[in-house]
């Protein structure tokens, strides 16, 4: 992402070194790739989601750090717990900062 000169979120923060490190941690763990970077949005391809309620609550909790946003915001605010049963099996993953 920071190769392809991707700005980072820039409602949010623009320390693009912190993003990269995640989405090359969930390229090890999940088999994500890049899709779509916009200048709030960022869209992952994930080949190997998280199977498991217990799974994808840990992720859920990254996902909050990473991006709260998806959280919180739009027309569905969630619960982590609620977001985490979202998740499950899910391959792709977006995230928004507003």
């Amino acid at each position: 992402m920071t190769a392809v000169g991707w700005d980072g979120p820039v409602n949010y923060d623009n320390d693009t070194a912190k993003f990269s490190a995640v989405v090359r941690d969930w390229e090890r763990r999940f088999g994500a790739r890049v899709v779509a970077v916009g200048f709030d949005t960022l869209h992952l391809s994930i080949a190997a989601p998280p199977t498991s309620a217990q799974g994808a609550l840990q992720v859920a909790a990254e996902h909050f750090a990473f991006c709260p946003d998806n959280i919180w915001q739009g027309s569905n605010p969630y619960t982590l717990a609620a977001y985490a049963e979202r998740i499950v099996g899910m391959n792709s993953w977006h995230f928004w900062w507003d």
